[in-house]
């Protein structure tokens, strides 16, 4: 998720710097977006993780 969000990102950077400021606001907008959904996607993984190792100390 996040190479989508870096490759949409790049892509965004070439688009402004060719003058296609439509193209690079729609690029930027879904890396931000692809950026956040993977924010979210880590931040439940580590807790998740973090519950289930906290089962193992415990038994």
């Amino acid at each position: 998720m996040l190479n989508y969000a870096l490759t949409f990102f790049l892509f965004s950077l070439i688009a402004a710097l060719f003058g296609f400021s439509g193209i690079a606001a729609a690029t930027a907008g879904i890396a931000q977006i692809c950026f956040y959904i993977f924010i979210v996607l880590f931040i439940i993984s580590l807790l998740t993780h973090v519950a289930h190792r906290g089962d193992r100390l415990t038994k």
